[in-house]
């Protein structure tokens, strides 16, 4: 981001997670409103950022949607993908929302906001959220940054609602074993955002054989110093 000219400030306050760095950004924000412009990364904010990001991310959907098509012939049975805000994970969805395809989004066991949350509004968009019986909000915990955050876009709370998708969670030890596995089998080394879901998928390798779709995102090569601590 410097290399392209950008001036980057890193966010001090709080737990110094996404949540914290977007407080941070809105902050500034809303000080220079008449200079400056907010693009919000994930599914997250008021409208209409939720829409407009997951547009952006709709044509990886379309893409696989695509390219299932030629190359299996037919829908696949699961599309699964990481949860935190969920942007990469609606993109996905996109594609196939409209399908017979099972939706799987697998969120960090110690956030989860589908399974352990409840409704709120945090940062202009209500949906599920980690918060106390006083609608203070919650710090959600994840081995993965790209995952550290206490809700969830609000179209992936309507998705769960309606059934459309469902939402499961994976623990940061069975997300260091599923890195290790696709890493030594396959010779890819996962960021542990997608991880998350490689995780689910194998612990739910033997239940039947089906067309699964796993969208792995990211590198893991900006992991690589975290896990050689991990790991010893």
């Amino acid at each position: 981001m410097r290399l392209l000219g950008a001036e980057v400030r890193p966010a001090l306050s709080g737990s110094r997670t996404l949540k914290d760095a977007i407080n941070e950004a809105m902050r500034d924000w809303v000080a220079t409103v008449e200079d400056s412009h907010y693009c919000l990364g994930s599914v997250m904010g008021p409208h209409p950022y939720p829409w407009m990001v997951r547009e952006f991310h709709r044509v990886i959907g379309l893409e696989a949607y695509s390219q299932c098509q030629d190359i299996l012939g037919s829908n696949p049975d699961v599309v699964t993908a990481c949860v935190g805000g969920g942007s990469n994970a609606l993109g996905i969805f996109s594609g196939f929302v409209e399908t017979d395809a099972e939706l799987v989004g697998v969120e960090p066991a110690g956030g989860a906001a589908v399974a352990r949350g409840i409704p709120g509004v945090v940062h202009g968009s209500l949906s599920y959220l980690l918060q106390d019986e006083w609608g203070q909000v919650l710090e959600a915990e994840s081995i993965s940054a790209g995952l550290d955050y206490p809700g969830i876009g609000p179209e992936h709370a309507h998705l769960a609602e309606t059934g459309r998708a469902r939402y499961e969670k994976v623990s940061d030890k069975e997300v260091v074993e599923a890195f290790q596995l696709l890493s030594r089998t396959e010779g890819i080394i996962p960021a542990l955002e997608p991880a998350h879901a490689l995780a689910w998928m194998s612990r739910n390798a033997n239940i039947s054989l089906v067309k699964l779709f796993y969208l792995t995102s990211r590198r893991g090569d900006k992991d690589a110093t975290q896990m050689m601590e991990v790991l010893g």
